[in-house]
């Protein structure tokens, strides 16, 4: 019996200052939901069950909430500077700043609200990194939402911009119902959600 050599991928070599956002969306054969912090390439793991059903909630729900001056986005590319181009798992965007359906990214100016979904593979890149970058480039409103480890529901920490400091300051923890009045008037019943289903 003979054995094939094994192929093996080349992955691109970072260039000396790192990537831009424009190789981000020029670059071949990137995994889907690649994400481009500092310069650096991220490539994110395989999704977890609720990590995906949190996402279609979240946007389910805002959607009904929301009026048409928004628009609520799946894992769309947010342009932050030259360096940073990360892909919040939902964000809600000023409709004026939807230019079509083939549309890759959005700017962080046209950005309200960036929602990430904690994942074992993601725990620090969405509760520190991701957030001070998100801040730094002005977006008002983060949430970022975790699976409480006994019941298994989500728990959501709602977060606003202080502009005199850009960075970020808890404005709660919401796990039966989220409601808030930023960036509009959002009410979602959390309890909605059985992660056993």
């Amino acid at each position: 019996m003979t054995t094939e050599p094994a192929e093996h991928r080349r992955w691109p070599v970072p260039p000396p200052d790192g990537w831009t956002v424009d190789d981000l969306f020029t670059l071949p054969d990137l995994p889907p939901h690649t994400e481009l912090i500092d310069g650096s390439l991220v490539f994110v793991g395989p999704q977890r069950r609720f990590h995906s059903l949190m996402i279609d909630f979240l946007v389910q729900g805002l959607r009904a909430c929301l009026g048409p001056e928004f628009s609520v986005e799946r894992e769309m590319t947010v342009v932050l500077d030259r360096r940073n181009g990360p892909e919040p798992d939902v964000s809600v965007v000023r409709a004026d700043a939807v230019t079509g359906l083939d549309q890759t990214s959005f700017h962080a100016r046209d950005v309200l609200l960036a929602v990430e979904v904690v994942s074992p593979d993601s725990e620090a890149r969405d509760r520190m990194y991701k957030p001070h970058k998100y801040a730094v480039a002005g977006i008002p409103n983060f949430w970022r939402v975790e699976q409480d480890g006994v019941t298994g529901r989500p728990v959501v920490h709602v977060y606003e911009l202080d502009l005199a400091t850009m960075s970020y300051v808890h404005r709660g923890r919401h796990g039966d119902r989220i409601k808030v009045d930023e960036p509009a008037a959002i009410d979602i019943a959390l309890t909605a959600v059985d992660p056993r289903r």
